[in-house]
């Protein structure tokens, strides 16, 4: 920190009874007030440096053996007037990138010009200030620090732009040619020292040197000179996200301890609440200038450090544009984001949920579309009758073409990686007790079904989302698993839906016939029924001995040979997709409600048994005896 001194005389003010006094044989003829404190000084030594003494002084009458001069609004206050006076009197001071805004302000203030004395303050003040404190970089941050204290003075002045433009060309320079402070010669000193490795690796802190001490700026001045660095166009956009997290770790760090984020406190009244709202407020103005200097190009900021700016933005209540821009910020990026960082507390009166579902939904969506263009269609009088023509197993397929063909803005792995992502949020969310049911399945069809190759996940999270809501009816059951791809189950998680009580019956049964049908396309090694599975069957008389029939009562005269649930149908991938879709769509209806009393239900359910081969596999098997015993112990 560099320094000058001005004067070679000893201090001689003292104090008697809250008066500021100087030792002379002269008695003093001046008496000068300086908001609330008095000194009493002479005429000769002021008037002759500060011309704005000397015009007050020729204005009024002597009508008092000492003339009265109030000066109610000093800038800087009695320091910097006490250092402007014995300045005058030729008594040593000491001039800093801490005193010198007030010194210059108030040496302004007093006139303290050329035109009065040649090497008056304000001269020495310029000399100083251009030459030494606009040339260190600790210096200059210090003294655009001290202008927060005299903003007006300080733009009038000039100050607040010369050193935001000093501190932005220091950023764009070279850190060897720029006079930093002992630390950060000394970090750069020890960089130098250390291996090839090492070196490497702080090579991107030593690029973002100036983030730690720019971010001691106050917001307004940090906006400025973050504008000042980015127009000068040399600072790459990663360089300036990592600064700006480091701003914002800074002054927004715990922020949900520092604003009262409980719903019921935030209605309750309280002596301070004012002082709350204005620490809000501020905090609000902060995160939004964040928002506002964030580089427009992908990945400049991390998508962890996005996606907590828009928690603090959802605690703080910021302006919906900032959230907007912050949602479209975050898809663009979404695949780097961690399950963790999706959980973005609910603050909402109107809503009792432990996250912000909408939110994060919203992000999703704007995920997918990104750079979508409208789909291609025929024209409306030919699309009727092209979808009459089709049947409804091609025509789902159709959707699935379209809906990949209209999502392949995005690349296939992001869309693999944010699935994983969106199964690990459903795993979080589906504990909440008070998450409606529609936002679960919005949440989870969000993402299209050819990015999840695995439904383990998802299956998880529906076996949680029933068991924190056991007051489902069957519909909603229904409806909860129709998100579900029983033939993207592992084998553990057949093993386990297979017994779990709060699935829909039709969706147990889909997991034995889809995990019995992909054991006998590879060739597994099958085994006799067991004798309670022939004798359940053979009370609806179905012989499993004969080749299973169609899933519909109808003659198989109307149906496909190969929607017909065979084991060439099984076999053919093409018959098997469409045979399982025309299942699931006649399936729908099929629920507790059409079993009998003694557990056995209708005859089109075991009809789907029977499609399975006449010898099942060990697996097929152990689940159904493991559910027969249960049976007969209640």
């Amino acid at each position: 920190m560099k320094f000058m001194k001005l004067g070679s005389r000893p201090d001689t003010f003292y104090s008697v009874e809250a008066v500021r006094s100087v030792s002379s044989d002269v008695s003093s003829d001046l008496i000068i007030q300086v908001k609330g404190s008095r000194y009493m000084l002479h005429k000769f030594p002021l008037l002759s440096k500060c011309l704005r003494l000397q015009r007050i002084c020729s204005e009024s009458p002597e009508t008092l053996q000492r003339q009265i001069i109030q000066l109610p609004d000093f800038p800087g206050g009695i320091e910097a007037f006490e250092l402007c006076a014995k300045f005058c009197y030729g008594i040593t001071i000491t001039l800093s990138a801490y005193n010198i805004v007030e010194v210059r302000c108030a040496a302004e203030y007093l006139q303290m010009t050329e035109d009065v004395e040649k090497g008056n303050l304000v001269y020495k003040v310029g000399v100083f200030f251009n030459s030494c404190v606009l040339h260190g970089w600790k210096d200059t941050i210090v003294t655009l620090q001290s202008t927060k204290a005299f903003p007006l003075w300080s733009e009038d002045l000039g100050i607040t732009s010369r050193c935001i433009e000093s501190i932005a060309s220091k950023v764009l320079t070279h850190p060897s040619k720029v006079c930093l402070s002992h630390n950060h010669s000394r970090r750069a000193r020890d960089d130098i020292s250390c291996n090839e490795a090492e070196s490497q690796r702080h090579r991107s802190t030593i690029k973002g040197w100036w983030a730690e001490d720019v971010a001691e700026l106050s917001i307004d001045l940090y906006w400025r000179t973050m504008i000042a660095i980015k127009s000068g166009g040399k600072i790459p956009s990663n360089l300036i996200g990592e600064a700006l997290r480091v701003y914002a770790s800074r002054w927004l760090l715990n922020i949900s301890g520092k604003v009262n984020t409980n719903k019921e406190e935030a209605t309750a009244s309280s002596s301070d609440s004012d002082s709350a709202n204005e620490v809000t407020s501020k905090h609000r103005l902060l995160l939004e200038s964040i928002v506002s200097l964030l580089p427009s190009e992908k990945g400049a900021a991390s998508c962890s450090f996005l996606l907590k700016l828009l928690k603090a933005a959802n605690i703080l209540n910021a302006s919906s544009s900032s959230k907007m821009e912050l949602v479209r910020r975050i898809a663009l990026q979404l695949e780097e984001a961690r399950v963790s960082d999706l959980l973005i507390p609910c603050l909402s009166h109107s809503s009792e949920t432990l996250y912000d579902v909408d939110m994060v939904q919203s992000i999703l969506e704007q995920f997918m579309s990104q750079g979508q263009s409208p789909p291609t269609s025929p024209p409306r009088s030919k699309l009727g009758i092209e979808r009459r023509r089709k049947s409804r197993s091609a025509e789902i397929v159709d959707i699935e073409l379209q809906e990949a063909r209209r999502s392949s803005s995005a690349s296939h792995s992001s869309k693999l990686k944010v699935a994983r992502i969106v199964d690990g949020y459903l795993l979080e969310i589906a504990r909440d007790k008070n998450l409606p049911l529609s936002k679960f399945i919005a949440i989870a069809e969000t993402i299209p079904n050819f990015s999840r190759p695995d439904h383990g996940d998802l299956y998880r999270a529906i076996d949680i989302y029933l068991k924190a809501h056991p007051d489902l009816n069957k519909n909603e059951r229904k409806k909860l698993c129709r998100i579900l791809d029983c033939k993207k189950l592992s084998v553990e998680a057949c093993m386990h839906a297979a017994q779990n009580e709060k699935l829909p019956l039709r969706v147990v049964v889909q997991v034995l016939f889809f995990e019995q049908a992909r054991r006998a396309a590879t060739g597994g090694k099958v085994t006799e029924l067991p004798s309670n599975i022939k004798a359940l069957l053979a009370s609806h008389n179905i012989d499993p001995s004969k080749p299973p029939g169609p899933l519909r009562t109808t003659t198989t005269s109307n149906i496909p040979a190969d929607d017909q649930w065979s084991m060439s149908g099984i076999k053919t991938p093409k018959s098997r997709a469409s045979t399982l879709r025309t299942k699931d769509a006649r399936d729908d209806d099929l629920d507790e409600n059409d079993m009998n009393p003694d557990g056995i239900g209708r005859t089109s359910m075991f009809k789907a048994f029977c499609a399975l081969p006449t010898g099942p596999k060990r697996m097929f098997n152990k689940l159904l005896s493991i559910n027969r015993s249960g049976t007969e112990k209640n």
